[in-house]
């Protein structure tokens, strides 16, 4: 199927949408992310021992609430799926072909609907929040906070996806910058990114007494445990949110005995949040911020890349790490914190802006900050 993986997945939305038409507002304008999700997502199911991909099926059972997705659409959803893979298959597809993929469907499709089930019974697919303070740091970054009409459970290092009015069942991912807060309140850091729906109207249109939608909190860039500790925390960009939200709870809980923050960009006033960062290690002494960029001459401070900088000002063998940003960054800095440097990769925790969003989920959610 691969060569006409393409011509694949669009039959496929031609059959759903013929034998489902009310299904087609269920998606966004453009449909070329889904299409590759959908096809990831088939393979991820096919290969392997079906098992091993139940808590990924949890999750996106869970996650597809937010859409409005209910239990007969997996129905129309199976008999679109039989139906394009029955006819770009060739010769590969038979009665056997067939009914092992009805069996596979049958059962994920189950395992979606229970986890989904499970979780209506403890939470709402969406919370509604209210933009109750909306800072433009520079041209492209806005600082959010937004106040959600209940309280929204979520672990401080975690992400919630956001709709917008102005472009509904488009979902994106941010990370909240902060720790939980008495008041409820949510600290998003959203940066605009070239034809990103959600970021530029989040960055260029909204304002404050805007709605907008949240869902569940999500990730695992969280603490292990609540004991004191060594922390190094190094962000690249609005990879800084999660960052902030560690820190905030390292500070609120008495957790750290000592913790390093490396906080990259390529120029000085790229570092958006820097007097907010630089106020916190005012008042706490364990805590020392230590901004870096690497393409400004005239920056005062430290000037290279992150991972040339954090090797330069330690080991960090006996520190539990966090790291979060681009692929890029965060790839190149695990490779020099475990290559040359020695440590165990079960000391780290990373999350990636460009990936965190990858499999959540077949109807919509793109990439993070998009």
């Amino acid at each position: 199927m691969a060569p006409r993986a393409d011509d694949l997945v669009a039959h496929f939305y031609a059959l759903l949408f013929l034998e489902r038409p009310d299904l087609r507002a269920m998606f966004p304008p453009m449909m070329n992310a889904q299409r590759d999700r959908l096809l990831a997502a088939l393979l991820r199911l096919s290969t392997g021992d079906p098992d091993d991909h139940t808590g990924f099926l949890r999750q996106l059972g869970r996650d597809h609430r937010k859409y409005g997705v209910l239990p007969d659409h997996y129905t129309a959803v199976g008999h679109a799926l039989i139906g394009a893979l029955a006819r770009y298959s060739g010769s590969a597809w038979n009665q056997a072909t067939q009914d092992a993929w009805l069996a596979l469907y049958t059962w994920a499709s189950d395992v979606m609907i229970d986890a989904a089930e499970q979780d209506a019974a403890e939470s709402p697919p969406w919370w509604d929040g209210t933009i109750i303070a909306h800072e433009r740091r520079g041209s492209d970054i806005a600082v959010l906070t937004v106040a959600p009409d209940r309280p929204l459970p979520y672990r401080p290092g975690q992400h919630v996806t956001v709709e917008t009015p102005w472009w509904p069942r488009v979902w994106r991912h941010y990370s909240i910058a902060n720790a939980p807060r008495p008041d409820n309140l949510l600290e998003l850091h959203v940066r605009a990114v070239p034809a990103g729906w959600v970021s530029r109207a989040l960055v260029h249109k909204a304002a404050v007494g805007d709605h907008i939608r949240l869902g569940p909190a999500r990730g695992a860039l969280v603490m292990r445990g609540e004991s004191l500790r060594r922390a190094l925390c190094i962000a690249g960009g609005t990879g800084l949110a999660p960052i902030k939200a560690l820190v905030e709870h390292m500070a609120q809980r008495q957790l750290a005995h000592q913790a390093h923050v490396f906080i990259g960009a390529r120029h000085s006033s790229e570092l958006y949040d820097l007097r907010a960062l630089s106020a916190m290690a005012d008042m706490y002494p364990w805590l020392h911020v230590v901004p870096t960029v690497s393409e400004d001459r005239d920056f005062g401070g430290a000037r290279g890349t992150l991972p040339d900088i954090v090797a330069r000002y330690g080991t960090w063998q006996d520190h539990d790490i966090f790291i979060s940003g681009s692929s890029a960054m965060v790839q190149a800095t695990t490779r020099r914190l475990t290559a040359d440097l020695g440590v165990p990769p079960a000391r780290m925790l990373t999350e990636s802006l460009d990936t965190v969003a990858q499999g959540d989920r077949l109807l919509g959610a793109g990439r993070p900050g998009d």
